[in-house]
C-alpha cells in the first residue's frame, strides 16, 4: 500500500524538513522534570548517584582476592607472575544515550502538522535535551554502510552534534540508508553495558527486525522506542480516497469494512505486535503521532496502544 501524498499545513517550521532552530528550541520541552540530585549525606528522598556502574575502559591489574569476579583474570599477568591477578576497570561516571535513527522511506511522509520523519527529529531532540539534563553523554547512529557513528560527547555539543545529524539524515531520505536492523546491530557493538539507546522507528520497520536482534540490544542496554505514526494511518476517513501507486492512481474504498481492515492489518498490526512482544524483551514501547506534541512520548504510560 502506498502513502498519500502529503500536504502538511503550514507552520513556524514547514513540517517537511527539520531545522535546525526548531530542535534546538525543544531544550525547555526537556526540561519539565526536576533535576535529580546528587547523592550526599543529609539529604532526604531517592538521589540519583553520578556513577553509572563498573564501565568498560581498563584501569590496571592487581591480586586476586576471595570474591573477585573469575571472568576478569588477567591471564597473561598471570602466567608472568605466577600468581593470579584479576583487571579492575575505571568506574562510568556518565552514561551514553544513543539516538538510533530509522530512515525508511516510509517516514518521509505526513498528512497533519509534519512529516514522520520531521517528528523523529523532534522526538530526537527532546530525548537528547532529556539525556544532557541527566548529564548523560550522547551519540546518534543511522543503518548505514557508509557513515560513522556521531561519537559520545558531553554537554551542550553533544547535544548540538546528534541533533546536526538528525537535521541532516531527517531533511531527505538517504540513498544508503541500510535499515533499521543494521542500525541496532551497530548499537550493540559500540554501546556498554549501562548505556541507553532510543529508536526511533517507522513501526513496520521495527517489526520486520528479528527478534535475536532486539534481544541482543537490550541485553545489557536500556531501551526505547518510539514508533512514528501519521494519524491517517491509526484513523482512515470513511471515504474512498486516491493514491498514488506506482502504476498509476487507485481509489481506495475506505467505506468497505473489508478494506479496512486490511488497512489496519497492514498499518496498525505492527504496532500492535510491537506493543505486545518487546515489553517482554525489557524493551519500552511508546507512540507518538506527527501531531502530537513532540515529548508526549516521555510522559507515556508504556505499551500504549493504537487505532
Amino acid at each position: 500500500m502506498t502513502a498519500p501524498v502529503a500536504k502538511p499545513a503550514a507552520a513556524a517550521e514547514d513540517g517537511i524538513r527539520p531545522q535546525l532552530a526548531e530542535l534546538i528550541a525543544l531544550r525547555g520541552s526537556a526540561n519539565g522534570g526536576r533535576k535529580a540530585r546528587r547523592g550526599h549525606y543529609a539529604v532526604s528522598g531517592r538521589a540519583a548517584s553520578m556513577l553509572r556502574g563498573r564501565g568498560m575502559e581498563y584501569a590496571e591489574s592487581r591480586e586476586y582476592v576471595a570474591g573477585d569476579d573469575a571472568r576478569h583474570i588477567d591471564w597473561k599477568l598471570t602466567a608472568r607472575t605466577d600468581a593470579t591477578h584479576t583487571k579492575t576497570f575505571q568506574t562510568e561516571r556518565e552514561r551514553v544515550t544513543l539516538l538510533i535513527a530509522d530512515t525508511a522511506p516510509a517516514l518521509y511522509f505526513g498528512t497533519r502538522v509534519r512529516f514522520k520523519s520531521v517528528q523523529a527529529a523532534r522526538a530526537g531532540a527532546v530525548a537528547a535535551w532529556s539525556a544532557l539534563r541527566d548529564g548523560d553523554r550522547i551519540a546518534a547512529l543511522r543503518g548505514s554502510p557508509q557513515q560513522a557513528l556521531v561519537p559520545p560527547a558531553g554537554g551542550t555539543r553533544g547535544v548540538l552534534r546528534a541533533l546536526d545529524a538528525l537535521v541532516r539524515w531527517y531533511g531527505e531520505r538517504p540513498v544508503d540508508d541500510g535499515g533499521l536492523q543494521l542500525a541496532l546491530e551497530q548499537a550493540a557493538r559500540v554501546l556498554h553495558p549501562g548505556a541507553r539507546a532510543v529508536v526511533l522507528a517507522d513501526p513496520i520497520s521495527a517489526q520486520a527486525v528479528p527478534a535475536a536482534t532486539w534481544s541482543a540490544l537490550a541485553m545489557h542496554v536500556e531501551v526505547e522506542l518510539v514508533l512514528l505514526l501519521d494519524p491517517l494511518e491509526v484513523s482512515p476517513p470513511h471515504c474512498v480516497l486516491p493514491l498514488a501507486t506506482p502504476s498509476g492512481r487507485v481509489q481506495l474504498d475506505l467505506t468497505a469494512s473489508a478494506v479496512r481492515q486490511t488497512w489496519h492489518e497492514a498499518l496498525v498490526g505492527p504496532v500492535e505486535e510491537l506493543c505486545r512482544q518487546l515489553p517482554g524483551r525489557r524493551i519500552r514501547v511508546s507512540t507518538l503521532l506527527s501531531d502530537d506534541a513532540s515529548d508526549a512520548w516521555l510522559g507515556m504510560a508504556p505499551n500504549r496502544s493504537v487505532g
